[in-house]
């Protein structure tokens, strides 16, 4: 057995991993790169391995930094079936087709405005290729074992968001049976809305992820935290604009906003999503409440009474024309595209408006500029001052923080023989790696491209030369 990485490491977006034996080929997780300008054309370069002689894609969960190139392989002829959890597929159902759109007008605005440095500039994919995507998925339910090739695959819950899970895959070479699981995207215990992520199971290999790898969460209920955020612009009578990632983080916003207002803690203000993706997303949320899939908070309900769900473009452009005060939660969560740009420059500039940010933010992104205090971001071909106060909370994030992870890795009844460590800028991936080799593991910290083969005699890995 053999397992390329071929996304996903020393950098939190791309994941493929490409786990092969001589007659099975299968890739486990398949996502977008974000981020950095270096990242994003990588999406553009040719693909590392033959589409058509994929036996299966595996896909952990729903967001697109490890679902959103499957879209890109249908494009260039994948026929494998793509494996994944009942509530996985609905929202791709909604991802894909949202991020084709999106890829799509940006697009024709940058034909249309002569910014892009591409005559034409094309999108990645389009709605047929989402279309091509969307006719390979295969729905599992949790804990059953799903066959690829030689290998047999369970997916198992993970917390995170809706349908996430963690993947375990079993094979046997040379008389040895063995295990490898993958991570995917680990989530919080205790958190709102969502479930805590199962035990893990014994394994021989565990690919870990590692985004928080370095970092602990901050630990106040953070619907204190929101609360302390958004009340004095409100007060004041500015828009709080928070950027948000359209499926989990709007939803456990909208639960904590409902709450906070109803409870009295916060005057009702008028809440606007403007985000087909969220909004639809919130749609399948709403049809899994009360089931084991969510927790069972959610039956509050997930909408502050007078909520307005915005889906056309009609009805984002009438908020140009409303005042505050003002709730606008609008995607992309990283203010990586979408309209949320366009919200941006029209109240960035403002000092009676906030931009609050609710989440992890990749290097490379404007939401990451914010962070470190960047006041002049570039926009769809200009320069654009931002006045507005910027307010991060941490405690929104859906991933296990460093010691959550370790928590999690110390659930197994036996610790794993070998880490890799993978979604994780550097320094948290070394971080993380460290940790565990401290408590006796063996961790390695990949490269991209780097080649792993499985000694099943020694039950140990060794990299193979070259990339």
């Amino acid at each position: 057995m053999r397992i390329s990485f071929l996304g996903g490491v020393r950098t939190v977006t791309g994941s493929k991993f490409l786990l092969e034996t001589d007659a099975t080929r299968v890739l486990v997780d398949c996502g977008l790169f974000q981020g950095l300008k270096a990242l994003r054309l990588m999406n553009w370069a040719e693909i590392p391995f033959d589409t058509q002689t994929l036996d299966a894609v595996l896909l952990t969960h729903a967001h697109l930094d490890h679902s959103g190139y499957v879209p890109r392989l249908a494009h260039f002829g994948l026929r494998a079936p793509v494996h994944c959890t009942n509530p996985t597929a609905d929202l791709l159902e909604v991802l894909w087709r949202d991020a084709a759109k999106i890829q799509e007008e940006d697009a024709e605005y940058a034909n249309r405005r002569k910014f892009s440095k591409h005559h034409p500039a094309e999108p990645l994919f389009d709605d047929e290729d989402a279309t091509r995507a969307l006719r390979l998925l295969k729905r599992h339910g949790f804990g059953k074992a799903v066959p690829a090739g030689d290998f047999s695959a369970t997916f198992h819950r993970a917390g995170h968001i809706l349908g996430s899970s963690f993947v375990e895959i079993e094979t046997e070479e040379e008389g040895v049976a063995t295990n490898i699981i993958f991570s995917g995207d680990v989530g919080r215990p205790d958190v709102p809305l969502h479930q805590d992520p199962e035990p893990l199971p014994a394994c021989d290999t565990l690919v870990l992820e590692s985004t928080y790898g370095n970092r602990a969460h901050d630990q106040r209920p953070i619907a204190d935290a929101l609360l302390e955020a958004i009340e004095p612009t409100l007060k004041r009578g500015g828009t709080v604009l928070i950027p948000a990632f359209a499926v989990a983080r709007v939803q456990v916003i909208t639960l904590l906003l409902n709450q906070l207002m109803t409870s009295g803690r916060l005057a009702h203000v008028p809440v606007e999503i403007d985000s087909p993706m969220a909004v639809d997303a919130t749609e399948i949320y709403k049809r899994y409440l009360g089931a084991k899939e969510l927790d069972n908070l959610g039956k509050a309900g997930l909408l502050p009474p007078g909520t307005h769900l915005r889906h056309t473009v009609q009805e984002s452009m009438a908020l140009n024309a409303l005042s505050g005060p003002r709730i606008i939660i609008s995607s992309s969560g990283m203010l990586t595209g979408g309209r949320v740009l366009h919200h941006l420059r029209r109240l960035g500039g403002d000092s009676q408006n906030a931009i609050v940010l609710t989440g992890y933010q990749a290097e490379g992104t404007r939401g990451r500029d914010l962070v470190e205090g960047k006041r002049t971001l570039r926009m769809h071909g200009q320069d654009v001052a931002i006045r507005a106060k910027v307010i991060s909370v941490d405690g929104f994030s859906a991933h296990a923080d460093a010691d959550e992870i370790i928590e999690w890795v110390n659930s197994a009844p036996e610790p794993p023989r070998t880490v890799f460590i993978t979604h994780g800028e550097a320094d948290a991936g070394d971080a993380l790696a460290a940790r565990l080799r401290l408590a006796g593991l063996t961790a390695i910290t990949p490269d991209l491209g780097q080649r792993f083969e499985w000694i099943p005699s020694s039950r140990s890995w060794r990299q193979l030369p070259g990339h």
